[in-house]
């Protein structure tokens, strides 16, 4: 996996040297997102069966670009690199689905937030056996929007490149009224089957599969590892009486149904509701 992760940071750079990227740089949260200009190679981002489409050739150490334009020195040099390594990302470059729009991650909330955490309940209550009333998670665990078009494997694990495992959690209405509150405070996370009012910094209604959340009962929560002591500042341990978590990665909790609607020929899309609902 190091070395897969050396190749990758690699690529990355020998792509913006050889793409000549003029760089606009955009904040997402604490990463950057960087739009590439091919004006003068027509590089783009390949797949497993495009490469030399994609990226072009080197032969007798000229460099010739997808757009016919050649190069000498370091550019062949990087642009052989970046090509002799291909073969070990080929399987990062598999197309899962493909998409008719960008799925971009928005607060309070987005079409690809919805479509993970709801993902994550089903594998979350397919895992454990146990009823799932609520899922949770943390947009800063999502870290890139999904193009429109192909969508490849690598897509999904930059968007999901975290170790985080599907985990299963009772916790009393309580503790999720104290959570859903913090999220009023401070600002939405990604949930589902709940609907949550946020008004001027407060919790003015909370909907729990269709009925009010009640602080003495106990709710099935899904939710990742990372989020059960203090990641992102959420506790969801506090006070359960019942934790189990999974072997499932949260990407793996996804793929299936993205490799599924490929199969079917079907494009990738979600929709939005009245999960969170922030008056002011």
């Amino acid at each position: 996996m190091a070395q897969t992760e050396m190749r990758k940071t690699v690529l990355t750079i020998a792509a913006l040297l050889l793409a000549s990227v003029c760089a606009l740089r955009a904040q997402v949260q604490d990463w950057i997102t960087v739009p590439m200009d091919a004006s003068r190679t027509g590089v783009s981002i390949p797949n497993a069966d495009n490469i030399d489409k994609a990226i072009g050739s080197v032969a007798r150490g000229v460099y010739t670009a997808p757009n016919g334009r050649q190069f000498r020195g370091s550019v062949a040099q990087v642009a052989k690199l970046m090509i002799d390594a291909q073969p070990d990302m080929a399987f990062v470059k598999e197309v899962i689905c493909k998409s008719s729009a960008p799925m971009e991650r928005r607060r309070p909330q987005s079409e690809i937030s919805n479509l993970i955490v709801d993902r994550l309940m089903i594998c979350a209550a397919e895992k454990t056996g146990k009823c799932v009333d609520v899922g949770i998670t943390n947009f800063g665990g999502i870290r890139t929007d999904l193009p429109q078009g192909e969508i490849i494997l690598d897509d999904v694990l930059s968007m999901l490149p975290f170790k985080n495992y599907v985990t299963y959690v009772e916790v009393p209405g309580k503790e999720l009224r104290r959570l859903f509150e913090q999220m009023a405070a401070r600002r939405p996370e990604v949930v589902g089957g709940v609907k949550l009012t946020f008004n001027k910094g407060r919790l003015e209604e909370a909907i729990v599969q269709g009925r009010p959340l009640e602080d003495g009962r106990y709710y099935g929560v899904a939710t990742v590892d990372f989020l059960l002591d203090g990641g992102d500042s959420i506790n969801l341990a506090r006070n359960a009486r019942s934790l189990i978590i999974t072997d499932c990665l949260m990407r793996d909790a996804l793929l299936p149904y993205l490799r599924e609607l490929g199969r079917e020929g079907r494009e990738l899309s979600y929709h939005l509701d009245d999960r969170i609902t922030v008056k002011e």
